[in-house]
C-alpha cells in the first residue's frame, strides 16, 4: 500500500468545500468533469432499463450488443478494424489503466508514461512492483514527447508505453508525424501501448490520430475510451479497452476478482449515447472552445503567467515560473487567499513544477471571475514585472 498513490484534485475539494462551510465564495476549477447534465435520451435508456428489468448480473466481458456498438464507433472514429472479440466494458476508465499493468507488468519492467500526467499512471506501474519511467512533455511542442529522449529510454526491460491524446493535465494533442514516429521505435520491440483516449471527442480541430492506425500497431495497443468526458456521465461509471484478443482473457479474469461485471442498466444507456443524437455533445465541445479561449487569454494577460491554448480537453496548463512561487505554494495561496481552487502541476508529476492546472469545466462567468480574482490577488501579492498595470486593470 505504501506504493499506490491517489488524486489530489478530490483532496483540494475537500479543502475548498471546508472553506465553504466557513462562509467562503470558491470558484471550483480542480475537478475534470463536465458540468453539463448527461442527455436526456441517454438517462431515459437507463429508466426504461431498470424498468424493464436489466437489475442482474451481465455478462463480464459487457453485453454482446453494447461491444458490438462499441466496435463499430472505435472502428468508424479512428479508421481501423476492431471487432467485439476485442471490447472489454469495465465501471469507469480506471479499469483500462489498472488491468493491463497488472497482467503485464512483473516486478522490475519498466513503463514509459507521460509526466506531468494522469497521477494513476504512476501509481499503478509502482503498485505493479514496475519501474515508472517519467518522459517529460514539451511545451514548445505543445507538450508532446521530447522523441529523442523517448528513444534513449527505451531498452529491453521496457514492457509499455504509455500515450494520452489529448492529454490530461496539458490540454496537448500528439501530432500524427509524433505517433509515426514513436511507432516506428516501438513496432519491433517486445512491449504494449497503452493509449489513453478518453478526450477523443473533446478536441478544438481536427481528431487527433491514434497509434492504432499506424501498420503494425493495433495488434500491440490498447486504446482506453469511455463515456464519462463524452457524455458527461462521470458518475455511471462506465468505460471500455479495445485490446488484442489474447489480452481481453486476462481483463475478464480481473473483472471476475474485482467487480464481476458493469451495471447492466448502465450498459444500455452506452448503446443509446453511442447510437443516439450526438449534437449535446457537438454544443458541449462548442462551449468548452468558448470557454478555452476567454480564459486562457484572461491567464495571459497576468504578469508572470503564459498559457498555451490547449488543443484538446477541458483543462488549462498554465506556465507560471516567473511568478517566483512553487506550483505548490502558489495554488494553496489562490485557493486559501483568492478563492480559486486549482491543481499544483506537481500533483501530475515531478515535471509539472512551473505549472498549475485549471479545469475550465465550469460556467463562463465563474471562469471570468476567477481570472480577476487571481488578477487582483497576483497584483497585491507577487512583485511581477508589469504589477501596477494588473492594478490598473
Amino acid at each position: 500500500m505504501t506504493r499506490i498513490g491517489v488524486e489530489t484534485a478530490f483532496d483540494v475539494l475537500v479543502q475548498g468545500r471546508k472553506l465553504e462551510a466557513e462562509g467562503r465564495s470558491i470558484i471550483h476549477l480542480e475537478i475534470g468533469e463536465p458540468d453539463f447534465a448527461t442527455p436526456r435520451h441517454i438517462v431515459e435508456a437507463a429508466q426504461k432499463a431498470l424498468d424493464d428489468g436489466w437489475t442482474h448480473y451481465g455478462p463480464t466481458q459487457g453485453y454482446p450488443d453494447l461491444r458490438e456498438v462499441i466496435a463499430g464507433h472505435v472502428s468508424r472514429t479512428r479508421g481501423i478494424k476492431a471487432g467485439p472479440e476485442n471490447v472489454c466494458v469495465v465501471p469507469g476508465g480506471k479499469p483500462i489503466i489498472f488491468f493491463p499493468i497488472m497482467a503485464l507488468i512483473e516486478e522490475g519492467d519498466e513503463v514509459i508514461y507521460p509526466n506531468p500526467g494522469f497521477p494513476i499512471y504512476e501509481s499503478m506501474i509502482r503498485f505493479a512492483g514496475g519501474k515508472a519511467v517519467p518522459i517529460p512533455l514539451v511545451e514548445d511542442r505543445g507538450f508532446s514527447f521530447d522523441l529523442d529522449l523517448l528513444r534513449e529510454k527505451l531498452n529491453d526491460r521496457t514492457k509499455m508505453l504509455i500515450l494520452n491524446s489529448p492529454q490530461n493535465p496539458t490540454g496537448g494533442v500528439i501530432p500524427r508525424e509524433d505517433l509515426e514516429a514513436i511507432a516506428g521505435m516501438v513496432r519491433e520491440r517486445h512491449l504494449i501501448v497503452l493509449s489513453d483516449e478518453i478526450y477523443s471527442r473533446i478536441v478544438y480541430g481536427d481528431a487527433p490520430a491514434s497509434i492504432t492506425q499506424v501498420p503494425g500497431m493495433l495488434e500491440r495497443t490498447v486504446i482506453l475510451d469511455g463515456f464519462s468526458k463524452t457524455y458527461a456521465m462521470t458518475g455511471w461509471r462506465m468505460g471500455y479497452g479495445v485490446m488484442p484478443v489474447w489480452l481481453v482473457d486476462a481483463v475478464i479474469k480481473l473483472m471476475v476478482n474485482s467487480n464481476s461485471c458493469t451495471a447492466s442498466f448502465s450498459q444500455r444507456a452506452g448503446i443509446a449515447a453511442l447510437e443516439g443524437p450526438q449534437d449535446e455533445v457537438e454544443r458541449m465541445v462548442a462551449e468548452f472552445r468558448r470557454r478555452r479561449d476567454a480564459f486562457c487569454a484572461g491567464l495571459n494577460e497576468i504578469p508572470g503567467w503564459r498559457c498555451r491554448l490547449p488543443g484538446g480537453a477541458f483543462y488549462a496548463f498554465a506556465n507560471v515560473r516567473e511568478t517566483g512561487l512553487d506550483s505548490k505554494e502558489l495554488a494553496h495561496r489562490l485557493l486559501h487567499e483568492a478563492g480559486v481552487a486549482c491543481l499544483s502541476g506537481t500533483a501530475f508529476g515531478a515535471y509539472g513544477e512551473g505549472y498549475l492546472r485549471f479545469s475550465y469545466a465550469a460556467a463562463f462567468e465563474q471562469l471570468m471571475d476567477a481570472v480577476k480574482r487571481i488578477k487582483n490577488w497576483m497584483a497585491r501579492n507577487v512583485p511581477v514585472a508589469g504589477r501596477q498595470e494588473v492594478l490598473a486593470r
